[in-house]
């Protein structure tokens, strides 16, 4: 088999652009499982523009994009991002089980109160997400990740993941990272701080039209 047969995501000669506008051309990566890797670049490369691609969010006019080695997307990738599609009107718990739901999973409440904890919003079940600052905010968003698999989701998108989280949050969520990585999921992040556990880059700043 070939090295975009085995990847779990392998981009070939990809463009990323915005609207009409190409940014970078030419882009490739293979990501296996176990890949952690850090997308890098200056501001206007399409960092956000590629993860929403890679998402089916964006559409990608030209190059390929291989899932396990297949142009369509039979896997479900996660993807967090900027927009937190968290629902002011619902608690922290039912947001959290929204969330969780979109990917086949129906939590328990002992499942709930582990991620809340790993996040630090253990007490916070019942509480209105409208009452939430904007770090806690993002902080249920991140709470899935403590009850994702790779055998749910095999790869994971995250746009700026650590932003206004404290240096405790941020060790936790390397953790995260690498156990993830080590059960057999993959990783593309975007990040203005240093990442520990990628052991890969990708910079589309040497891609830039």
């Amino acid at each position: 088999m070939t090295a975009l047969n085995t990847a779990l995501l392998a981009l070939d000669e990809l463009t990323v652009q915005r609207g009409e506008i190409p940014l970078c051309e030419g882009v490739s990566l293979k990501l296996s499982a176990g890949s952690i890797c850090h997308l890098i670049g200056a501001n206007g490369t399409g960092k956000t523009t590629l993860l929403m691609q890679l998402a089916g969010l964006l559409p990608v006019l030209t190059g390929e994009t291989y899932y396990q080695g297949a142009v369509r997307l039979p896997i479900q990738p996660l993807y967090v991002s900027h927009q937190l599609g968290i629902h002011p009107n619902l608690t922290v718990a039912q947001n959290l089980t929204f969330l969780l739901n979109l990917y086949g999973i129906t939590p328990s409440a002992a499942d709930i109160d582990d991620a809340l904890t790993w996040v630090g919003l253990q007490g916070f079940e019942t509480i209105s997400s409208s009452h939430l600052s904007a770090g806690q905010t993002r902080r249920i968003t991140l709470a899935r990740l403590y009850l994702l698999t790779p055998e749910v989701t095999p790869l994971w998108l995250l746009d700026e993941p650590f932003t206004a989280l404290d240096v405790d949050m941020v060790a936790r969520m390397e953790a995260r990272l690498r156990d993830f990585a080590h059960e057999g999921g993959a990783i593309l992040m975007t990040s203005h701080q240093a990442v520990g556990v990628a052991n890969q880059v990708l910079d589309l700043s040497d891609y830039m039209v």
